[in-house]
């Protein structure tokens, strides 16, 4: 499989090449486009691949979801969403930073490997959960690409310097609509994600997850906090970015903190 995970590498990095020239070349951007997203959709069937081998255990029906390989499928599930997405706004821009990082992602499931977390998926509540979940936590990373191109926008126009790429990215209102669009959905997602952990997983209290619960229960409130104060009081621009990134940064402490410490520290299946 090393084979593959080269490939798979190199064509998300070849896209992100492409995507990157393309944006600069203002006469001329679709020419370089389309190849690329094609590109992509190539290393995506490659990564698709690799998670499989490395996430599902076929010969124990359970699953693999250490660190590296649910980071992986998080980024994949968030380089699907953002290729389908981009079939109807323009948001190849989240695309430059989304590639390498998925890029990244493959190689470290595929070269430190970690079978130390294995879940039986013979109940299809579980599967459902995790399914669920890994959508959600995709769709508000990428809510989350949006906030941080919103913030790298208002800084440029506050320092009266919107050249280079800045001024190839989309209007603001595109992009905090787009944000928003990602957050509203994951926001459902993930309150199904955390009702069904609820209603189907009997140790969600257990003492080496009720951290992760706790976190993703703080994170729930400050995106349902973010999108009344939208919907009441019209929240956008710095106050909209600070609330998204507070609410992701709860859900990577939540998701991935938890994990760490329970597979590098203690050690725990």
């Amino acid at each position: 499989m090393i084979s593959v995970t080269l490939i798979t590498i190199m064509a998300y990095l070849a896209a992100t090449f492409m995507l990157s020239f393309g944006i600069r070349q203002a006469d001329a951007p679709l020419k370089f486009r389309l190849p690329a997203l094609g590109i992509a959709s190539l290393a995506m069937l490659g990564n698709a691949f690799l998670i499989y081998q490395n996430a599902y255990l076929e010969h124990i029906m359970s699953l693999n979801m250490s660190v590296f390989n649910a980071l992986s499928a998080i980024f994949w599930v968030s380089s699907l969403i953002t290729i389908i997405t981009s079939l109807r706004s323009p948001v190849e821009n989240i695309l430059l930073v989304l590639l390498p990082v998925t890029a990244l992602s493959v190689l470290l499931a595929q070269f430190f490997p970690d079978h130390s977390i294995v879940m039986h998926t013979r109940d299809p509540a579980l599967d459902a959960h995790i399914f669920i979940s890994l959508v959600a936590y995709a769709l508000i990373t990428l809510g989350a690409l949006q906030a941080l191109m919103l913030a790298w926008q208002h800084r440029a126009l506050h320092n009266r310097q919107p050249s280079g790429l800045v001024q190839r990215l989309p209007p603001m209102e595109s992009v905090e609509q787009l944000m928003f669009r990602f957050i509203s959905v994951g926001f459902f997602l993930l309150t199904l994600a955390l009702a069904t952990g609820f209603l189907f997983l009997d140790n969600i209290f257990a003492q080496h997850l009720v951290h992760k619960t706790l976190l993703s229960v703080i994170g729930w409130f400050i995106f349902a906090g973010l999108l009344l104060g939208r919907h009441v009081a019209g929240w956008r621009g710095k106050t909209a970015v600070y609330w998204t990134l507070t609410g992701y940064t709860a859900l990577v402490l939540a998701y991935f903190g938890s994990k760490i410490a329970i597979e590098w520290i203690f050690h725990l299946k």
